[in-house]
């Protein structure tokens, strides 16, 4: 058995965005989703806010203000967006809190107040990927974790969308883990970056101080 994930340790201070970027096979999702509760790990542990995350359902996380936005997998293809975003609220029991939430998360990403009725699969990949974002945020989550959102996504809408990653955070005081293979994208909104390889931790760092080191340019940064 090969260990995806190893001898890995880093922690994320409140409303900071850390990126998480590598190459495929670095071991990026792999530790997204053993904090979001989709694996579970053999060993090591995880906490946020005093809470062991380690062995908790991703309901019971979401409960906790966690949420994970998987790369393309975050919305229910067969119901509408207003569907979708409702779903973000299930469990809350302020229901006015819900709908103000959803009426800002509909601020933030206006093109889906016109498509309400339409299923979320006939959407395009950047709307989904909004969706996805924008029911996420109706949860009153402290804690982001996004894999991937870049991923097929064309570069016009990547802009958009990293920007409005950006925004979200500083509106909200959101903690962000992002977890990238669009490493310079990803530096660009970041707080500070971990490049991973083969599961293991090669250097951590703000963003300047990793795209000026010409050896983690060349090898891990694409440049």
């Amino acid at each position: 058995m090969v260990a995806a994930v190893k001898n890995l340790s880093f922690s994320v201070a409140p409303g900071e965005l850390v990126a998480v970027i590598g190459a495929n096979g670095s071991g990026k999702s792999t530790l997204i989703r053993a904090l979001s509760g989709l694996i579970s790990p053999t060993t090591g542990r995880a906490t946020w806010n005093g809470q062991t995350l380690i062995g908790k359902k991703p309901e019971d996380l979401v409960r906790l203000g966690i949420v994970h936005i998987s790369e393309g997998k975050s919305v229910i293809p067969e119901l509408t967006v207003a569907e979708n975003l409702a779903l973000g609220g299930l469990w809350r029991r302020d229901k006015k809190d819900v709908a103000l939430a959803i009426e800002e998360s509909l601020s933030i990403f206006p093109i889906l107040s016109s498509r309400l009725e339409q299923r979320a699969d006939s959407l395009s990949g950047g709307e989904r990927q909004m969706l996805a974002i924008a029911r996420a945020l109706i949860s009153r989550p402290s804690l982001l974790l996004l894999d991937e959102p870049s991923l097929g996504l064309a570069p016009l809408i990547i802009e958009q969308i990293f920007r409005a990653i950006d925004q979200l955070r500083i509106q909200y005081g959101l903690t962000v883990l992002l977890v990238e293979q669009n490493a310079m994208s990803a530096l660009r909104i970041a707080d500070r970056g971990l490049i991973l390889n083969l599961g293991t931790l090669v250097q951590s760092g703000t963003p300047k101080e990793l795209m000026q080191d010409p050896q983690l340019r060349a090898a891990y940064l694409g440049f």
